[in-house]
């Protein structure tokens, strides 16, 4: 069972992602990026699914910090805006998916299953390398639906 850290401050959109992955995953919630932050200084997360628009620390500034901290977490952008240049830029600089709101469920969880299988990929490969290799990895973009 994976472990899943889902972030927004919308309480319909992470009750309804949590009502989701709970089934399957184990899954933690915060209503901001600070909240999420304390939660990975104690706590390993397989996937990291957030909003971009949040008050105080964006989810831009949440994936900063965890391409920082924690390089094999993937993370999973959910936006309630749809512009084509930020999606590609929130994409380079490491999100594992990016969808816009309103979002399909089932290509969430198609998301969050592909996340999971590429977190494991790349902790066995960390495990028996330098942590100074990157691997280079397609991201995902999804247009809204």
């Amino acid at each position: 069972m994976a472990t899943l850290l889902i972030v927004d401050d919308d309480n319909l959109v992470r009750d309804t992602l949590h009502e989701l992955l709970s089934a399957a995953h184990e899954c933690h919630t915060a209503d901001r990026a600070e909240q999420a932050i304390a939660y990975l200084e104690i706590q390993t997360y397989d996937v990291v699914l957030t909003d971009l628009a949040m008050p105080r620390l964006s989810g831009r500034d949440l994936l900063s910090h965890i391409q920082a901290k924690h390089p094999t977490t993937p993370v999973i952008v959910i936006s309630g805006m749809f512009e084509e240049d930020d999606a590609r830029e929130i994409v380079d600089a490491g999100a594992f998916a990016y969808f816009a709101k309103p979002f399909r469920l089932d290509e969430i969880e198609g998301a969050v299953d592909r996340a999971i299988t590429r977190h494991q990929e790349l902790s066995v490969e960390d495990a028996g390398r330098d942590k100074g290799a990157d691997d280079d990895v397609a991201p995902e973009m999804e247009p809204p639906g």
